[in-house]
């Protein structure tokens, strides 16, 4: 299904070491409405959604695996060269006794990702709705990382994954008209 190209779909640069901005970072890493979340609720959801839409839950959740991938790229660079002081102070010490300096999926607050997150109802057009909701929230929590940070650089990559939310939002818009239009004129559903 994927054929994996060994580069970010952005570049991601970030200008200093900040243990802090990983650790928010990590709430579009393993958080409810995170890339992870995402990328497997429109995986998910494609099977039971009429044939016309299936082609556009797969290209934006391959999408959203790479935004996952940009988002391990950022929390990766911005704690490489952290000391353990840096890390207590940014709170990640927890994370630290747990995982090293690996990554793990989970939120900001540290809460562990958790199937619940994804959603699938069955129903296309709620699946739709609830596929524009996420991305939603998405962007408005890329604004919200872009406000809490200083650094260009990342606010660069930032201001990327958060225009990709507004596109897909508007993906799934149109979807929804696709298939309200298909159950008045067909009846389907």
């Amino acid at each position: 299904m994927w054929v994996y190209e060994k580069k970010l779909q952005y570049p991601v640069r970030v200008s200093k070491c900040d243990p802090h901005m990983a650790k928010l970072l990590m709430e579009q890493y393993g958080g409810a409405d995170g890339e992870l979340a995402a990328a497997l609720r429109y995986l998910n959801q494609r099977y039971t959604i009429p044939d016309k839409i299936i082609g556009l839950l797969n290209d934006i959740a391959t999408e959203e695996f790479s935004h996952l991938e940009m988002i391990a790229t950022m929390i990766y660079k911005l704690t490489k060269d952290a000391t353990i002081e840096q890390l207590e102070l940014a709170g990640l010490d927890a994370h630290y006794a747990a995982h090293d300096r690996a990554l793990f999926y989970n939120n900001a607050a540290g809460v562990p990702f958790t199937a619940t997150y994804i959603q699938a109802k069955g129903d296309p057009i709620a699946d739709l709705y609830e596929d524009i909701a996420a991305e939603e929230k998405a962007r408005a929590t890329y604004q919200w990382l872009i406000d809490l940070t200083d650094d260009v650089d990342l606010q660069d990559s930032l201001k990327f994954l958060r225009e990709r939310e507004i596109v897909h939002s508007l993906r799934f818009r149109e979807a929804v008209e696709i298939l309200k239009d298909d159950r008045e004129t067909k009846k389907i559903f």
